[in-house]
């Protein structure tokens, strides 16, 4: 049972990339910044078979910087009509290898390459959102990997809920159900 939990998220997760108006599709990522959590909403992009989910962002963007610093990060997601709400705890990793990104960089919709070719880094002050400018021969793609380490879910349901903590170990994810 606790594997079909785990399995059933799985999909849920996939879903959130590959279906656009599925919830999991944005989540919250929480940083660590001089000791205080960051959070802000971020897209899925890719969940790997080991549950690395994978997002883009500017490489100039404060959660890159918060992750050079601190690399523990969590992230949750919910389903307001399944009542799923999902925590994955890990540690973020940076893609730095140029000839990956650049084939990610090459599969991003045009319309969506603005949001890393600004030349002003994300969340510099401008006067007028209109007046913000692009380079055209250069970007800040970059990739975040969030490794985790745990996945805990918690399904509510009547007669009773459900919730499991899930541990990333040598022979694989090891499942635990907890009390709601």
């Amino acid at each position: 049972m606790k594997q079909e939990f785990l399995d059933k998220i799985k999909r849920e997760l996939i879903n959130g990339y590959a279906k656009k108006r599925h919830p999991f599709r944005y989540f919250t990522l929480a940083t660590m910044h001089n000791g205080a959590p960051r959070q802000r909403t971020v897209i899925l992009r890719k969940l790997q078979d080991d549950f690395t989910l994978v997002l883009y962002t500017d490489s100039r963007s404060q959660k890159v910087a918060d992750i050079k610093e601190c690399p523990t990060v969590s992230a949750l997601f919910y389903h307001p009509k399944k009542l799923i709400q999902v925590k994955v705890e890990g540690n973020a990793e940076i893609v730095s290898d140029k000839s990956h990104l650049d084939s990610y960089w090459k599969s991003i919709p045009e319309n969506s390459k603005k949001d890393y070719i600004t030349k002003l880094p994300p969340g510099s002050p401008i006067d007028n959102p209109d007046h913000t400018t692009y380079y055209t021969d250069k970007n800040y793609f970059c990739m975040i990997k969030i490794i985790p380490n745990t996945i805990e879910i918690l399904q509510l349901k009547r007669p009773n809920h459900m919730r499991a903590l899930y541990t990333n170990t040598t022979v694989g994810w090891q499942g635990q159900f907890i009390v709601p």
